[in-house]
């Protein structure tokens, strides 16, 4: 049972089609999409409108962002915890396939059963935030996935690493020497701005940050206990320098 529900095999494949690398980013991101702009379309011929609510523009338009920039840098998926670590079982299978589309479009779903009128000035708020969680996001991957491809680049000259036992670089400044988890803390604000546009009159369109705080907030324990045992002292040290874990001032 075990077994099946995480996974027994690393990365199936059929011939040399890895099935667990195609469901990570394609089928999942590109049906949640599908299915925003189906509740975008939804909300117009319900609601007799000419064109989508601005709280449905933002939803539609702050996650579209967010899957084409997972398209656009799809070799980085190659590094995470699920591609190395997890074996595809029906936890990812599920999760890939019907979790993501169907769960992660459900602001797109409560605007349409539930118009929520949004001022431009809240608007740009909103969109400030949405930025600022993208911009640590994509910077924090950006900087681990380059530094990882190459150490050496001169571009990367002025970051401080402490080396392991394996070969690897443990980063200590940029982003990494912030939080241990930039990236998820990035992914956090994110899903927060994707919410905010649905009001403050129901939890639902809150669900997903919910969620995904508590996701974070497993795997990052999850992550800690694997680097421990594959880095061992290098690891002890790194945490010495860097104490937060995902939300900066909070261990």
């Amino acid at each position: 049972i075990y077994d099946f529900f995480t996974g027994h095999e690393l990365n199936p494949r059929i011939g040399s089609f890895d099935l667990k690398y195609f469901c990570e980013l394609r089928p999942g991101l590109i049906g949640w999409v599908v299915v925003n702009l189906a509740m975008l379309l939804a909300e117009m011929k319900i609601h007799n409108l000419s064109m989508p609510s601005l709280s449905m523009i933002l939803v539609n338009s702050f996650q579209l962002l967010y899957v084409v920039d997972a398209l656009w840098n799809e070799e980085a998926v190659l590094t995470t915890m699920d591609i190395t670590h997890d074996g595809f079982g029906f936890m990812l299978a599920f999760g890939d396939l019907v979790w993501v589309p169907f769960v992660y479009s459900l602001q797109a779903f409560y605007l349409v059963g539930h118009p929520t009128v949004i001022s431009w000035p809240v608007a740009a708020a909103i969109t400030i935030v949405n930025c600022i969680g993208y911009y640590i996001f994509r910077s924090a991957n950006s900087q681990k996935n380059n530094f990882r491809r190459n150490p050496a680049d001169p571009k990367l000259a002025n970051l401080k690493f402490i080396p392991t036992a394996t070969g690897k670089g443990l980063l200590v400044t940029g982003w990494w020497g912030f939080v241990r988890h930039p990236n998820y803390l990035g992914d956090i604000i994110m899903a927060l701005a994707w919410s905010l546009p649905c009001g403050f009159n129901h939890i639902l369109p809150y669900f997903y940050v919910i969620y995904f705080i508590c996701l974070l907030v497993h795997r990052e324990a999850r992550d800690e206990h694997h680097c421990k045992q594959k880095y061992g002292l290098a690891w002890e040290r790194y945490c010495q320098r860097v104490p937060y874990r995902i939300f900066p001032y909070i261990y």
